[in-house]
């Protein structure tokens, strides 16, 4: 894995030290190598930081020049087929002198043989990329299918820039950096800026599955253009058909390939391990394709209702892995906070950011590279709100609309203990750790008369953040116009869709990217692989969905490794308990951040709907952690980037 970086200026006197300075800024996603190129006569520098998985010798080094000197690429990810890519470039017809075995080599040879979109279509892998042609004077800007690897670009005065971070940017000279309040906007609804927006004003993420192209010095970007694209590999529909046995024998096959594709590797390689069905699901094919006992790692909290560190062990012992496993304290896990803003250079609030962070670093001190199971949930209908919010959605649609906006009133004003009274008497399978903080925000979206909408709004945090952002007004996004995606039947494949080209890309794997490479380790994302995704939306709803319990397909195929009683559990989620560090520990950092006369001064929210709400959390009124850990991330990133 690696980190890029790259100027193209109108003016031609440029310093290609800018360039290896801003790359150093993120030394960390590659300490082993550095590489600058610069051509003066066009204003263009490129750099780029190695850190070496495949082919440690320098016939890896980057910026690599194709052999005719025409392509310059500067790359970060792993292509998995790279090899598989060799062999078609050669049967081609051409004629390679391949100078070692790293896949930026492959990848180099194949965009200059095939050109950008038809060698992005025969890559398997997580990546983005820039690559130079001399001859055409275009720069391109390429990202992975779903996202893993991250790509911000956009302008500077004069100057078209680009990374794999923000704070690559910020050390540009004059960098300018002003804050998008309309991006703001997006990010207290979701707790992540969503792409294509980014915190600074002009500057834009690359979304996932496309490529651009940049000419004129940087003054003319062309549109992004979509080389993959999943709204309409949904809308195709239902193609896979087949007995349960022929179902699970294929996908049993297609996992085992994406999981050992991603075990290849010249540096330690190992696998976080939570226990859960994802992570288990690729340990247990990476235990199946290795001799020896994979390596896994996972933490665990002395804290009830937030530790899955037992069940991990659980497993570990069944599949014979060399297991390590870490129990945090509350001071240690809360010593990360202060870190937060540098590891994640643009606001971010998914607390399970602390555990992620925590986790890579255990991970790190043993592996370079390491397996993590995202993307199981969004894939195979696993997340407890499809099931809950589709089930209440569904009953609750039917009822008169007065009748609805009286229930969700009295949930939203239950007491907590009432709410965790309910869960006790909910099935198994519905009860989760959090319900005492999905019920009250089913209760707030129970008037909806649409299921987007509907949707939109349970995902939500702030559910009217132009009101709490002082001079905004709130983008249109994916989650505001879903009826331009594709018209899926059911509920649930619409919920899965929207969170697949959102709350995936732009949450959890940046989550995981960041929190990975804070401390230079490779996280490779094998559920995740596109010929597993396209899978996913071929068989029908009732494969992922049977009789109310979600991965059921995914279910089969896990219980021919592990017993059946070693998995049925409720879900818990990756987390941390914010909720009582802000009313104990936190609260005077807390109190410190959203301070009346600070946020009156700094200007960029209304106190009044903040305060009101940090008031009814610390005396125990209602939990509204959620909402004030947007806040104090965001007041956080703001002490160290302005």
């Amino acid at each position: 894995m690696c980190g890029i970086v790259g100027f193209w200026s109108v003016s031609q006197e440029i310093d290609p030290g800018i360039a290896e300075r801003m790359a150093l800024s993120i030394e960390k996603r590659g300490p082993d190598d550095a590489g600058v190129w610069a051509d003066r006569s066009v204003g263009l520098a490129l750099a780029h930081r190695r850190l070496s998985i495949l082919d440690l010798s320098p016939a890896g080094h980057q910026p690599m020049v194709s052999p005719c000197g025409r392509y310059v690429l500067v790359y970060n990810g792993e292509i998995y087929n790279h090899l598989d890519l060799r062999r078609d470039l050669e049967s081609e017809g051409g004629h390679f002198a391949w100078m070692g075995h790293s896949d930026t080599e492959t990848l180099l040879a194949a965009l200059r043989h095939w050109g950008v979109e038809s060698a992005l279509r025969r890559c398997n892998g997580m990546f983005a990329f820039a690559l130079w042609d001399e001859r055409e004077r275009i720069l391109y800007l390429a990202r992975d299918r779903m996202g893993e690897k991250p790509l911000y670009y956009g302008r500077n005065g004069g100057t078209f820039l680009f990374a794999s971070e923000l704070k690559a940017m910020t050390i540009f000279p004059d960098w300018q950096g002003e804050v998008n309040r309309d991006a703001l906007a997006l990010y207290l609804r979701h707790n992540y800026v969503p792409s294509p927006w980014s915190i600074y004003r002009g500057i834009f993420k690359l979304p996932p599955a496309h490529f651009m192209t940049v000419r004129e010095g940087g003054q003319q970007v062309g549109v992004p253009v979509c080389y993959w694209s999943l709204p309409a590999i949904a809308s195709d529909g239902v193609r896979q058909t087949g007995d349960v046995s022929t179902l699970t024998d294929e996908l049993d096959i297609l996992l085992r390939q994406a999981v050992g594709s991603r075990m290849m590797s010249d540096v330690p390689l190992g696998a976080f391990l939570s226990g859960g069905f994802d992570s288990t699901m690729v340990v247990a094919q990476m235990q199946a394709q290795n001799t020896r006992p994979v390596k896994t790692f996972s933490i665990g909290f002395h804290e009830k209702g937030h530790n899955e560190a037992q069940y991990a062990k659980a497993v570990a012992m069944h599949l014979g892995t060399d297991h390590t496993e870490l129990y945090v304290s509350p001071e240690e896990a809360m010593s990360v906070i202060p870190r937060l803003p540098e590891i994640y250079d643009e606001p971010f609030a998914d607390s399970s950011q602390i555990p992620t962070f925590l986790v890579s670093q255990l991970a790190q001190r043993h592996v370079t590279v390491s397996l993590s199971g995202d993307g199981g949930d969004e894939l195979f209908c696993g997340y407890n709100r499809y099931a809950l919010g589709y089930g209440i959605w569904s009953k609750l649609r039917l009822m008169p609309a007065p009748l609805r906006q009286a229930l969700g009133w009295a949930m939203d004003h239950a007491p907590l203990q009432s709410l965790a009274r309910l869960q006790r008497l909910l099935p198994k399978r519905m009860q989760a750790a959090n319900l005492p903080d999905q019920l009250p925000k089913l209760a707030q979206v129970l008037c909806h008369r649409e299921g987007e909408s509907f949707y939109r709004d349970l995902i939500s945090h702030w559910k009217h953040p132009d009101q709490v952002v002082l001079g905004a007004k709130e983008p249109e996004t994916i989650l505001s116009q879903s009826g331009r995606l594709a018209n899926l039947p059911d509920l649930r494949n619409r919920m899965m869709l929207l969170d697949m080209l959102t709350y995936l890309p732009d949450d959890i794997l940046t989550k995981v990217d960041r929190a990975s490479m804070a401390v230079s380790l490779e996280a490779r994302v094998p559920l995740l692989d596109h010929r597993l995704v396209e899978f996913a939306w071929r068989i029908p709803l009732e494969y992922k969905v049977h009789s109310g319990q979600g991965k059921w397909l995914f279910r089969q195929v896990l219980y021919r490794y592990v017993p059946q009683n070693l998995m049925e559990r409720p879900k818990m989620g990756f987390g941390v308990p914010i909720e009582h560090w802000l009313r104990g520990p936190l609260r005077d950092w807390a109190e410190e951040l959203l301070d009346e006369k600070r946020l009156r001064e700094e200007a960029f929210f209304d106190p009044a709907p903040i305060r009101r709400k940090w008031s009814e959390h610390v005396t125990g009124k209602r939990r509204w952690h959620y909402y004030l850990w947007d806040v104090l991330m965001f007041q956080a990133w703001l002490d160290r980037w302005k």
